[in-house]
């Protein structure tokens, strides 16, 4: 039975016979059969079929929840056997969003460490690609926003605030102020991320607040691209403050602070709110409360 749930997960990710079979492995006449065996043994039609995949029936989207459930705690109830005899280890995926990317080494270094026997996938994603890959188990772990969008139930983990920085040439305009208001940001010709970010999105509300009404000059999802383009002199961008600093700064460039407001937003860990977690889940837990907790007594 599990693997026939398996076989509706790929479904609902690929949203096509063909590639979800490719996907699981099987020719797509047995992944079609072992669909209606599952339908033909909870007594409903779960597939909404014509030429092609047009959907899951009212039933089908409540199997999926359960399948990803179940499927869920099975593939744990597997790493934690394993673990019992061999010691942690395996393939742990995250997926964060791009502002986040950088700082992922501060969880992914000390689990290692810890766990040298374990593997890493480290995916860049909208905050809305991440809760989509989650809720599918494509990933064990999310990194992204916790207090803007909703985030459904799912256990979180803050790591850290995030503040705004404007990143550009010294010699430009406000290069050298030593604090940049929302409203000034209007003056120049800015490179922001795409639309479908969620920082984007957090920087529109920004500026429209302050009364800007902008058109950036260069879009991109990213960061590196955004950057590159600060680094000419021609634009600037902005940019969390973590970020800022790992990007490092010559004599040219600069991170000023943006104030008028000084926005604030919390990026943490998220996981699947289930009990018993996976043994990889529950190990980069504790690593990211030991991190939190370490950036806490700095702060101090």
């Amino acid at each position: 039975m599990i693997d026939k749930l398996e076989y509706l997960l790929a479904l609902a990710r690929e949203k096509h016979f063909g590639r979800a079979a490719e996907t699981c492995g099987v020719t797509q006449p047995t992944f079609s059969a072992g669909i209606r065996v599952l339908e033909e043994t909870l007594g409903m039609p779960l597939v909404e079929r014509s030429s092609r995949f047009q959907g899951f029936t009212p039933e089908g989207e409540r199997v999926l929840e359960w399948a990803r459930r179940l499927v869920g705690d099975m593939q744990a109830m597997r790493a934690d056997i394993i673990a019992l005899k061999r010691g942690l280890s395996g393939l742990l995926r995250i997926a964060a969003i791009p502002t986040a990317l950088a700082t992922i080494t501060e969880l992914t270094t000390p689990f290692r460490a810890q766990h040298p026997d374990v593997r890493f996938s480290i995916q860049s994603c909208t905050s809305n690609e991440v809760l989509r890959r989650l809720n599918n188990f494509e990933v064990d772990a999310g990194v992204t926003y916790l207090d803007n969008e909703p985030i459904g139930r799912n256990r979180v983990v803050p790591l850290y605030q995030e503040r705004y920085r404007l990143l550009t040439a010294a010699n430009a305009p406000l290069g050298r102020h030593d604090r940049v208001t929302w409203a000034e940001l209007g003056q120049i010709p800015l490179c922001l991320l795409t639309p479908d970010m969620q920082n984007r999105r957090i920087l529109d509300r920004l500026l429209r607040n302050a009364g800007v009404d902008l058109l950036p000059t260069l879009e991109s999802n990213s960061i590196v691209v955004l950057v590159s383009h600060v680094q000419t002199g021609r634009w600037a961008c902005v940019l969390p403050e973590k970020l800022a600093e790992i990007f490092g700064l010559t004599a040219k460039l600069r991170a000023i602070p943006i104030v008028a407001p000084e926005e604030v937003h919390t990026v943490g860990l998220l996981l699947p709110d289930r009990e018993p977690m996976s043994p990889l889940a529950a190990a980069l837990v504790q690593i990211a409360h030991r991190h939190a907790k370490d950036l806490d007594d700095v702060s101090r």
